[in-house]
Protein backbone atom coordinates (compact mmCIF):
# COMPACT_ATOMS: atom_id res chain seq x y z
CA UNK A 1 0.00 0.00 0.00
CA UNK A 2 1.22 3.50 -0.82
CA UNK A 3 2.40 5.66 2.11
CA UNK A 4 0.45 8.74 3.19
CA UNK A 5 0.51 11.74 0.90
CA UNK A 6 2.87 14.58 1.66
CA UNK A 7 2.41 18.25 0.79
CA UNK A 8 4.79 19.56 -1.83
CA UNK A 9 5.84 23.12 -0.94
CA UNK A 10 3.57 25.12 -3.25
CA UNK A 11 1.96 22.35 -5.26
CA UNK A 12 -0.52 19.53 -4.74
CA UNK A 13 -0.01 16.60 -2.44
CA UNK A 14 2.38 13.95 -3.74
CA UNK A 15 2.32 10.29 -2.85
CA UNK A 16 5.11 7.74 -3.28
CA UNK A 17 3.92 4.68 -5.20
CA UNK A 18 5.95 1.54 -5.81
CA UNK A 19 6.60 0.84 -9.48
CA UNK A 20 5.12 -2.65 -9.15
CA UNK A 21 1.93 -1.23 -7.64
CA UNK A 22 1.65 1.33 -10.44
CA UNK A 23 2.25 -1.40 -13.04
CA UNK A 24 -0.44 -3.64 -11.56
CA UNK A 25 -2.96 -0.79 -11.39
CA UNK A 26 -2.31 0.26 -14.97
CA UNK A 27 -2.63 -3.27 -16.32
CA UNK A 28 -5.89 -3.78 -14.43
CA UNK A 29 -7.36 -0.52 -15.75
CA UNK A 30 -6.48 -1.32 -19.35
CA UNK A 31 -7.71 -4.92 -19.06
CA UNK A 32 -11.11 -3.66 -17.88
CA UNK A 33 -11.34 -1.67 -21.09
CA UNK A 34 -10.70 -4.58 -23.42
CA UNK A 35 -6.92 -4.41 -23.79
CA UNK A 36 -5.19 -7.78 -24.10
CA UNK A 37 -2.76 -8.90 -21.42
CA UNK A 38 0.48 -8.37 -23.36
CA UNK A 39 -0.57 -4.99 -24.78
CA UNK A 40 -1.75 -3.82 -21.34
CA UNK A 41 1.56 -4.83 -19.76
CA UNK A 42 3.58 -3.17 -22.53
CA UNK A 43 1.63 0.09 -22.52
CA UNK A 44 1.69 0.35 -18.72
CA UNK A 45 5.41 -0.40 -18.52
CA UNK A 46 6.14 2.52 -20.85
CA UNK A 47 4.06 4.86 -18.67
CA UNK A 48 5.75 3.63 -15.50
CA UNK A 49 9.15 4.08 -17.15
CA UNK A 50 8.28 7.72 -17.76
CA UNK A 51 7.69 8.26 -14.05
CA UNK A 52 10.71 6.19 -13.02
CA UNK A 53 12.99 8.30 -15.21
CA UNK A 54 11.68 11.61 -13.90
CA UNK A 55 9.47 12.36 -16.92
CA UNK A 56 5.96 12.52 -15.42
CA UNK A 57 4.81 14.18 -18.63
CA UNK A 58 5.18 10.74 -20.26
CA UNK A 59 4.09 8.77 -17.21
CA UNK A 60 0.91 7.55 -15.56
CA UNK A 61 -0.76 10.95 -15.94
CA UNK A 62 -1.44 9.92 -19.55
CA UNK A 63 -3.44 6.81 -18.62
CA UNK A 64 -6.81 8.55 -17.98
CA UNK A 65 -6.59 10.13 -21.44
CA UNK A 66 -5.89 6.73 -23.01
CA UNK A 67 -9.00 5.37 -21.29
CA UNK A 68 -11.00 8.36 -22.52
CA UNK A 69 -9.79 7.64 -26.05
CA UNK A 70 -10.88 4.00 -25.78
CA UNK A 71 -14.29 5.03 -24.46
CA UNK A 72 -14.77 7.62 -27.22
CA UNK A 73 -13.88 5.06 -29.89
CA UNK A 74 -10.75 6.70 -31.31
CA UNK A 75 -8.36 4.15 -29.74
CA UNK A 76 -9.05 0.52 -30.60
CA UNK A 77 -7.87 -1.78 -27.77
CA UNK A 78 -8.02 -4.79 -30.10
CA UNK A 79 -6.41 -3.22 -33.18
CA UNK A 80 -4.16 -5.44 -35.28
CA UNK A 81 -1.09 -4.01 -36.98
CA UNK A 82 -0.78 -4.07 -40.74
CA UNK A 83 2.82 -4.30 -41.93
CA UNK A 84 4.16 -4.17 -45.47
CA UNK A 85 7.74 -4.22 -46.76
CA UNK A 86 7.54 -1.75 -49.64
CA UNK A 87 11.23 -2.33 -50.45
CA UNK A 88 14.08 -4.44 -49.06
CA UNK A 89 14.73 -1.85 -46.35
CA UNK A 90 11.46 0.08 -45.82
CA UNK A 91 8.55 -1.10 -43.69
CA UNK A 92 5.16 0.63 -43.72
CA UNK A 93 3.11 0.09 -40.55
CA UNK A 94 -0.56 0.97 -40.11
CA UNK A 95 -1.56 0.80 -36.45
CA UNK A 96 -5.29 0.91 -37.28
CA UNK A 97 -5.85 3.29 -34.35
CA UNK A 98 -4.20 1.00 -31.83
CA UNK A 99 -1.45 1.54 -29.27
CA UNK A 100 1.68 3.31 -30.48
CA UNK A 101 3.83 1.36 -28.02
CA UNK A 102 2.75 -1.91 -29.64
CA UNK A 103 3.48 -0.55 -33.12
CA UNK A 104 6.97 0.73 -32.27
CA UNK A 105 7.99 -2.43 -30.41
CA UNK A 106 6.89 -4.48 -33.43
CA UNK A 107 8.85 -2.15 -35.71
CA UNK A 108 11.99 -2.61 -33.61
CA UNK A 109 11.81 -6.39 -33.86
CA UNK A 110 11.15 -6.46 -37.60
CA UNK A 111 13.68 -3.75 -38.44
CA UNK A 112 16.44 -5.26 -36.31
CA UNK A 113 16.06 -8.61 -38.06
CA UNK A 114 16.05 -6.96 -41.48
CA UNK A 115 18.99 -4.64 -40.72
CA UNK A 116 21.03 -7.72 -39.84
CA UNK A 117 20.78 -8.60 -43.55
CA UNK A 118 20.56 -5.22 -45.27
CA UNK A 119 22.66 -3.09 -42.90
CA UNK A 120 19.96 -0.42 -42.61
CA UNK A 121 16.17 -0.67 -42.29
CA UNK A 122 13.52 1.94 -41.55
CA UNK A 123 9.80 2.18 -40.90
CA UNK A 124 7.05 4.75 -41.13
CA UNK A 125 4.20 4.30 -38.65
CA UNK A 126 0.74 5.82 -39.00
CA UNK A 127 -2.56 5.63 -37.09
CA UNK A 128 -0.96 4.66 -33.77
CA UNK A 129 -1.38 6.43 -30.42
CA UNK A 130 1.23 8.45 -28.50
CA UNK A 131 4.40 6.37 -28.14
CA UNK A 132 5.71 7.88 -24.88
CA UNK A 133 9.38 8.25 -24.06
CA UNK A 134 11.80 7.30 -26.82
CA UNK A 135 14.62 6.12 -24.53
CA UNK A 136 13.20 2.63 -23.77
CA UNK A 137 12.86 1.90 -27.50
CA UNK A 138 16.42 3.03 -28.16
CA UNK A 139 17.72 0.86 -25.33
CA UNK A 140 15.89 -2.11 -26.83
CA UNK A 141 17.55 -1.50 -30.20
CA UNK A 142 20.98 -1.13 -28.58
CA UNK A 143 20.51 -4.39 -26.68
CA UNK A 144 20.47 -6.04 -30.11
CA UNK A 145 23.80 -4.39 -30.95
CA UNK A 146 22.15 -1.97 -33.35
CA UNK A 147 22.06 1.82 -33.68
CA UNK A 148 18.59 3.34 -33.44
CA UNK A 149 16.93 6.60 -34.45
CA UNK A 150 13.31 7.31 -33.52
CA UNK A 151 11.32 10.42 -34.45
CA UNK A 152 7.70 11.36 -33.88
CA UNK A 153 5.41 14.32 -34.47
CA UNK A 154 2.78 15.92 -32.26
CA UNK A 155 0.04 18.53 -32.30
CA UNK A 156 1.13 22.01 -33.34
CA UNK A 157 2.38 23.37 -30.01
CA UNK A 158 5.61 25.18 -30.97
CA UNK A 159 5.90 28.58 -32.64
CA UNK A 160 8.42 29.11 -35.45
CA UNK A 161 11.24 31.51 -34.64
CA UNK A 162 9.88 35.00 -35.21
CA UNK A 163 6.25 33.88 -35.00
CA UNK A 164 3.76 33.66 -32.13
CA UNK A 165 1.36 31.02 -33.46
CA UNK A 166 1.85 27.31 -32.76
CA UNK A 167 2.52 25.69 -36.15
CA UNK A 168 5.00 22.90 -35.32
CA UNK A 169 4.93 19.86 -33.08
CA UNK A 170 7.37 19.34 -30.22
CA UNK A 171 8.69 16.65 -32.57
CA UNK A 172 10.97 14.52 -30.36
CA UNK A 173 14.01 12.73 -31.73
CA UNK A 174 16.00 9.96 -30.10
CA UNK A 175 19.35 8.37 -30.95
CA UNK A 176 20.74 5.21 -29.38
CA UNK A 177 24.30 3.92 -29.93
CA UNK A 178 25.64 0.70 -28.34
CA UNK A 179 28.42 1.25 -25.80
CA UNK A 180 29.75 -0.36 -22.60
CA UNK A 181 28.57 -0.57 -19.88
CA UNK A 182 25.51 1.44 -20.96
CA UNK A 183 24.45 2.65 -24.41
CA UNK A 184 24.47 6.29 -25.42
CA UNK A 185 20.80 7.35 -25.40
CA UNK A 186 19.66 10.81 -26.46
CA UNK A 187 15.91 11.43 -26.04
CA UNK A 188 14.92 15.04 -26.60
CA UNK A 189 12.05 17.23 -27.68
CA UNK A 190 12.76 19.94 -30.22
CA UNK A 191 10.52 22.23 -28.22
CA UNK A 192 12.21 23.86 -25.25
CA UNK A 193 9.77 21.90 -23.07
CA UNK A 194 7.33 19.08 -23.82
CA UNK A 195 3.58 19.64 -23.84
CA UNK A 196 3.27 17.01 -21.13
CA UNK A 197 5.65 18.97 -18.90
CA UNK A 198 3.49 22.08 -19.29
CA UNK A 199 0.42 20.04 -18.31
CA UNK A 200 2.28 18.42 -15.41
CA UNK A 201 3.45 21.82 -14.15
CA UNK A 202 -0.13 23.09 -14.21
CA UNK A 203 -1.30 20.02 -12.29
CA UNK A 204 1.45 20.44 -9.71
CA UNK A 205 0.96 24.19 -9.36
CA UNK A 206 4.53 24.86 -10.49
CA UNK A 207 5.94 27.68 -12.60
CA UNK A 208 7.66 26.95 -15.89
CA UNK A 209 11.37 27.69 -16.38
CA UNK A 210 11.92 31.11 -18.00
CA UNK A 211 12.29 31.28 -21.76
CA UNK A 212 10.39 28.09 -22.54
CA UNK A 213 6.95 29.41 -23.55
CA UNK A 214 5.06 32.45 -24.77
CA UNK A 215 1.49 33.58 -24.08
CA UNK A 216 -1.19 34.25 -26.69
CA UNK A 217 0.23 37.72 -27.35
CA UNK A 218 3.73 36.36 -27.98
CA UNK A 219 5.21 37.50 -24.66
CA UNK A 220 7.43 35.17 -22.58
CA UNK A 221 5.56 33.51 -19.69
CA UNK A 222 6.29 31.10 -16.84
CA UNK A 223 2.58 30.49 -16.06
CA UNK A 224 1.52 27.06 -17.42
CA UNK A 225 -2.08 28.11 -18.04
CA UNK A 226 -0.96 31.10 -20.12
CA UNK A 227 1.47 28.89 -22.02
CA UNK A 228 -1.38 26.54 -22.89
CA UNK A 229 -3.14 29.50 -24.53
CA UNK A 230 0.08 30.50 -26.30
CA UNK A 231 2.90 28.33 -27.62
CA UNK A 232 6.07 26.50 -26.67
CA UNK A 233 9.33 28.03 -27.92
CA UNK A 234 11.73 25.93 -30.00
CA UNK A 235 14.92 25.03 -28.15
CA UNK A 236 18.02 26.88 -29.29
CA UNK A 237 16.15 29.51 -31.28
CA UNK A 238 16.46 29.19 -35.04
CA UNK A 239 18.52 25.98 -34.90
CA UNK A 240 15.90 24.15 -32.87
CA UNK A 241 13.20 25.49 -35.15
CA UNK A 242 15.10 24.17 -38.17
CA UNK A 243 15.57 20.72 -36.62
CA UNK A 244 11.91 20.55 -35.59
CA UNK A 245 10.80 21.45 -39.11
CA UNK A 246 13.12 18.82 -40.60
CA UNK A 247 11.62 16.14 -38.33
CA UNK A 248 8.08 17.31 -39.17
CA UNK A 249 8.77 16.96 -42.89
CA UNK A 250 10.67 13.66 -42.68
CA UNK A 251 8.17 11.89 -40.45
CA UNK A 252 5.16 13.08 -42.42
CA UNK A 253 6.80 11.93 -45.65
CA UNK A 254 7.87 8.50 -44.34
CA UNK A 255 4.60 7.74 -42.55
CA UNK A 256 2.16 9.51 -44.91
CA UNK A 257 0.68 11.52 -42.06
CA UNK A 258 -0.46 15.07 -41.35
CA UNK A 259 1.58 18.25 -40.91
CA UNK A 260 1.32 21.21 -38.55
CA UNK A 261 -2.14 22.13 -37.29
CA UNK A 262 -3.62 19.04 -38.96
CA UNK A 263 -1.80 16.76 -36.49
CA UNK A 264 -4.20 15.63 -33.75
CA UNK A 265 -4.83 12.89 -31.23
CA UNK A 266 -1.85 12.68 -28.83
CA UNK A 267 -3.14 15.01 -26.11
CA UNK A 268 -6.94 14.79 -26.07
CA UNK A 269 -9.42 11.99 -25.63
CA UNK A 270 -11.61 12.32 -28.71
CA UNK A 271 -9.69 13.20 -31.91
CA UNK A 272 -8.51 10.40 -34.22
CA UNK A 273 -4.72 10.27 -34.27
CA UNK A 274 -3.06 11.81 -37.34
CA UNK A 275 0.58 12.08 -36.20
CA UNK A 276 3.35 9.85 -37.50
CA UNK A 277 6.44 8.02 -36.29
CA UNK A 278 9.66 6.98 -37.99
CA UNK A 279 12.16 4.34 -36.83
CA UNK A 280 15.60 3.69 -38.32
CA UNK A 281 17.79 0.75 -37.32
CA UNK A 282 21.42 0.41 -38.42
CA UNK A 283 23.70 -2.59 -37.97
CA UNK A 284 27.21 -1.23 -37.14
CA UNK A 285 28.69 -4.33 -38.77
CA UNK A 286 27.80 -2.78 -42.13
CA UNK A 287 30.83 -0.47 -41.81
CA UNK A 288 33.12 -3.34 -40.86
CA UNK A 289 34.30 -1.73 -37.62
CA UNK A 290 35.70 -4.21 -35.07
CA UNK A 291 33.94 -4.00 -31.68
CA UNK A 292 32.55 -0.47 -32.18
CA UNK A 293 31.13 -0.37 -28.65
CA UNK A 294 34.62 -0.57 -27.11
CA UNK A 295 36.15 2.50 -28.75
CA UNK A 296 32.94 4.50 -28.44
CA UNK A 297 32.87 3.67 -24.74
CA UNK A 298 36.43 4.94 -24.30
CA UNK A 299 35.45 8.29 -25.80
CA UNK A 300 32.34 8.58 -23.62
CA UNK A 301 34.46 7.92 -20.55
CA UNK A 302 36.90 10.62 -21.67
CA UNK A 303 33.98 13.05 -21.65
CA UNK A 304 32.80 11.95 -18.21
CA UNK A 305 36.20 12.57 -16.60
CA UNK A 306 36.80 15.88 -18.39
CA UNK A 307 37.73 18.85 -16.13
CA UNK A 308 34.57 20.56 -14.93
CA UNK A 309 33.61 24.19 -15.36
CA UNK A 310 32.70 26.32 -12.31
CA UNK A 311 29.35 25.29 -10.88
CA UNK A 312 29.45 21.73 -12.22
CA UNK A 313 30.30 18.58 -10.27
CA UNK A 314 30.74 16.35 -13.31
CA UNK A 315 30.23 16.01 -17.03
CA UNK A 316 27.21 13.88 -17.87
CA UNK A 317 26.39 11.94 -21.01
CA UNK A 318 22.80 12.03 -22.32
CA UNK A 319 20.95 9.23 -20.55
CA UNK A 320 23.08 9.32 -17.37
CA UNK A 321 20.66 11.44 -15.34
CA UNK A 322 17.63 9.37 -16.33
CA UNK A 323 19.36 6.11 -15.43
CA UNK A 324 20.41 7.50 -12.05
CA UNK A 325 16.89 8.76 -11.33
CA UNK A 326 15.44 5.42 -12.37
CA UNK A 327 17.62 3.54 -9.90
CA UNK A 328 16.65 5.92 -7.10
CA UNK A 329 12.93 5.67 -7.80
CA UNK A 330 13.04 1.90 -8.09
CA UNK A 331 14.09 1.96 -4.43
CA UNK A 332 12.10 4.94 -3.12
CA UNK A 333 8.97 4.78 -5.28
CA UNK A 334 7.64 7.17 -7.89
CA UNK A 335 6.10 10.49 -6.76
CA UNK A 336 2.59 10.92 -8.14
CA UNK A 337 0.04 13.64 -7.40
CA UNK A 338 -2.32 12.15 -4.82
CA UNK A 339 -5.32 13.23 -6.92
CA UNK A 340 -3.94 11.35 -9.93
CA UNK A 341 -3.36 8.20 -7.89
CA UNK A 342 -6.89 8.37 -6.50
CA UNK A 343 -8.22 8.75 -10.04
CA UNK A 344 -6.24 5.69 -11.14
CA UNK A 345 -7.55 3.66 -8.19
CA UNK A 346 -11.08 4.76 -9.08
CA UNK A 347 -10.59 3.62 -12.67
CA UNK A 348 -9.18 0.33 -11.42
CA UNK A 349 -12.00 -0.37 -8.95
CA UNK A 350 -15.07 1.04 -10.70
CA UNK A 351 -17.57 -1.37 -12.19
CA UNK A 352 -17.92 -1.25 -15.95
CA UNK A 353 -21.32 -0.54 -17.48
CA UNK A 354 -23.25 -3.79 -17.74
CA UNK A 355 -21.02 -5.59 -15.24
CA UNK A 356 -22.74 -7.49 -12.43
Amino acid sequence: MAPPATQDNDGPKLISVGHDEAQQAGEAILAKHGVGRSAAALQTSHLVEGDLRGRPSHGMQRLPTLIERIESGVLDPEAELQTSWTSDAFLAIDGHDGFGTVAIEAAIELLSDRAGRTGVAMAGVRRASHIGMLAPYLERICERGMVGIVMTTSEALVHPTGGRTALLGTNPIGVGVPADPEPFVLDMSTGSISAGEVIASAQRGESLPPGRCIDAAGNPTTVPERAQDGAISPFGGGKGYGLSLAIELLVALLSRTALGVEVRGTLDGHHPVTKGDAVIVIDPAVVGAPSPASYLSAYLEELRVAPTAPGYDSVLIPGDRMRSERERRLRAGIPLPAALWQELLRLRDEKMAGAE
